[in-house]
């Protein structure tokens, strides 16, 4: 009874000692300065950190990057950009820009995301959208369309405005569209200095990346810094190590801590967090029967990655295959889904298509051609007697007619 009675507090004492051994392995977050702050794996959009990423807040230049996505995909690098009046009344930082002064559009937002210039911003929006209003409805229009839904432009410069205001979920899924979807934008946000003509003067203007991360930070490749009295300290950082990209957003933070602040986001992802290819675009998967037509191979349609913290349980994969699948079938029709659990739970899915059209047999059973000759004979020759006693009987007297007609002339 003693040894039945030592070997259930051994027991117990075990599982207490793996439970305090788990609790102990995982990820402890940080704790930031900032007001809000959120952490994102670039490729997937997994949240992995977050603080008040939902509170609006004044996102001061960082409102830069949404005017460099409009630029982008409105205009044309090669375009000449002409200052206008406005661009030099511009407050705050500037590149000192002149009245009727002439830069590409190119050479603008490196002005612009580097020296964080409010007044190339300026000239940028008159530029595409003709005013800063006008090019404000552009900005809001595209956050509304990639989900930022707590966000409300008023200027391209982020300089204050109650009006003005966004959060670090919103600014996050910004910056994250325009480094998966421009690569202009990833090269700008990259570059550490870059010189520009400076009109009426012997030598060129340079330009040196305002963001400190660049310097002194493994893998730091952007992406905009800013600051006014009511903002306080802003921050969208993105780094890349082993090719795995994270994103951190910082709101509201107070002097060199906004670096602190990006930093410890930066490194608590890159250290507690790992980055898991599970399956590639286009690798066969299965093949389903198709009725009415051949068998067809199924493959991904897309890639599927994942983020997970370091020493987590394995990545389940179930096929979810659409039944009573018929031809026609067009390639790249989607015919079923790949679906990822882990832990019980479901962390996304692929869709699996077809790899090739498959038309629709003409035949269908064995007795299917013995069936079509009769039908190709019986049927006109059916036709052909049915016009022939049709014929017969258009030719055949009325006797009807004929008795009567002849009954009226005796009367």
């Amino acid at each position: 009874m003693k040894r039945l009675i030592c070997c259930k507090l051994i027991l117990i004492l075990s599982l207490l000692i793996a439970a305090t051994g788990k609790a102990a392995a995982a990820p402890s977050p940080p704790s930031i300065v900032g007001t809000a702050g959120i952490l994102m794996d670039v490729k997937t959009g997994k949240v992995l950190y977050e603080k008040n990423a939902h509170l609006m807040l004044e996102p001061a230049s960082t409102t830069k990057i949404m005017t460099a996505v409009i630029a982008l995909e409105k205009g044309k690098l090669s375009d000449n950009v002409v200052t206008g009046r406005e661009p030099t009344l511009a407050d705050g930082t500037r590149i000192y820009l002149e009245e009727g002064e002439k830069l590409t559009l190119e050479q603008m937002l490196y002005g612009m995301m580097l020296n964080s210039g409010n007044d190339a911003a300026v000239a940028i929006a008159e530029h595409i959208a003709g005013s800063v209003p006008e090019f404000a409805r552009l900005m809001n229009e595209k956050a509304k369309i990639l989900g930022a839904k707590n966000t409300n432009f008023v200027n391209p410069s982020g300089l204050p405005d109650e009006n003005h205001y966004t959060t670090a979920y919103d600014l996050a899924i910004i910056a994250r569209y325009a480094l998966l979807n421009h690569p202009e934008f990833r090269k700008i946000v990259s570059t550490k200095t870059f010189k520009i003509p400076w009109q009426g003067k012997e030598w060129d203007r340079l330009l040196i990346n305002h963001n400190k991360l660049l310097w002194n930070f493994e893998g730091a490749d952007g992406v905009k810094t800013g600051y006014t009295r009511s903002a306080g300290q802003t921050i969208v950082a993105s780094a890349t190590r082993n090719g795995w990209q994270l994103l951190a957003v910082v709101l509201k933070s107070q002097g060199r801590n906004i670096y602190s602040d990006a930093q410890a986001l930066l490194e608590y992802g890159f250290d507690n967090f790992e980055k898991r290819d599970i399956i590639n675009k286009g690798q066969v998967v299965d093949k389903v029967n198709v009725k009415y037509g051949t068998p067809v191979d199924l493959v991904t349609a897309s890639d599927f990655s994942t983020v997970v913290e370091k020493g987590s349980g394995p990545i389940d994969i179930k096929k979810n295959i659409f039944a009573g699948v018929k031809a026609p079938v067009v390639k790249d029709q989607v015919l079923g889904n790949l679906d990822f659990y882990q832990d019980g739970f479901k962390i996304g899915s692929v869709p699996l298509a077809a790899v090739a059209d498959i038309p629709r047999k003409i035949y269908t059973r064995w007795w299917f051609w013995p069936s079509a000759l009769i039908t190709l004979v019986y049927v006109p020759f059916r036709i052909s007697v049915g016009i022939r006693r049709y014929k017969r009987r258009l030719r055949r007297p009325n006797y009807l007619y004929y008795y009567k007609s002849e009954r009226k002339k005796r009367w």
